[in-house]
């Protein structure tokens, strides 16, 4: 039998060294993260890689065919309506203006000491699992913009895991932080939003995560979100707390923490936000049950 050419060796050497190296990639998960902080947990994507996919766009629905599920149902906490601010703890950028929420932080006003996150809008009442409504827009001066620089906001459910808000109607960004991301680690499904100007709507199915005893997680902060009617994100988790560039792990918290949204030195408007509180074991969204269980 002759021999196997030294070329052909290094070859099949190589491609078994791939093929572990895939397998050992494919056991990493938001349960077992792979040991590079800078990399999504499950090891597949670097966090915040402008080569990775970008989502094909999809038919936002009609706002007609939206208006009655964007009424809030009983027994939820609307959060704003338009008529004040009594449910947030409100930093200077905040405004209302003709009925809209806006944050129109001017950078001169703002000490160079004070950091944008640091003056975030946050509810005073905490809420854990839940279903969250709102709307959102960049107003048509935003136009001219672009990357992360066009409407930068952010929903952060429990303080902590941040779903974008951004306008990349049509415009490019590293595709972890365009809209309804999971910030740093997933890109939405599809890109249905709106043209910049035009109202969006979020619909949010959150469970929180748990703990055990010994403090360590046994069930990840997951989402299913709903982008102008289309499901863009069906029972993702959160690899840990949102973080830019690199991963910060679970840390045990509290069940209940308030809701946020980002001040990123940019223009946003806001309007008709509520929640509705959940049981940890009935977050039901149109998708199916949100959860993952270790």
């Amino acid at each position: 039998m002759p021999r196997p050419s030294l070329r052909v060796t290094a070859w099949t050497s190589i491609m078994l060294l791939a093929v572990a190296g895939s397998a050992l990639a494919s056991d990493y998960s938001v349960f077992n993260q792979h040991p590079d902080v800078t990399r999504t947990a499950d090891g597949a994507w670097r966090m915040h890689d402008m080569s990775r996919p970008w989502p094909p766009s999809a038919t936002p629905m009609p706002w007609a065919e939206l208006e009655q599920g964007a009424k809030p149902p009983s027994g939820a906490r609307v959060l704003f309506d338009g008529s004040n601010l009594d449910a947030w703890d409100v930093p200077q950028p905040w405004v209302i203006q003709q009925s809209v929420l806006q944050v129109r932080p001017d950078k001169t006003s703002l000490s160079s000491k004070v950091r944008p996150d640091k003056t975030s809008l946050s509810s005073k009442e905490s809420f854990g699992s839940c279903h969250l409504h709102l709307e959102w827009r960049t107003p048509p001066e935003n136009s001219k913009k672009s990357g992360q620089d066009k409407g930068n906001s952010g929903v952060f459910l429990m303080s902590n895991y941040e779903i974008q808000i951004l306008d990349t109607y049509e415009n490019k960004t590293y595709p972890d932080g365009m809209a309804a991301a999971l910030y740093g680690v997933k890109p939405p499904d599809v890109n249905a939003l709106r043209p910049t100007g035009e109202w969006q709507c979020y619909d949010i199915w959150f469970r929180r995560p748990l703990f055990d005893d010994s403090l360590k997680m046994t069930s990840p902060a997951c989402v299913t979100v709903m982008v102008n009617g289309v499901i863009v994100q069906k029972n993702v988790p959160f690899d840990g707390p949102s973080s830019f560039k690199k991963r910060r792990p679970y840390k045990k918290h509290a069940d209940a923490l308030p809701l946020a949204l980002q001040n990123h030195l940019e223009v946003v408007e806001f309007r008709n936000i509520w929640i509705q509180s959940l049981p940890d074991d009935a977050v039901l969204s149109p998708a199916g049950p949100v959860g993952i269980n270790k």
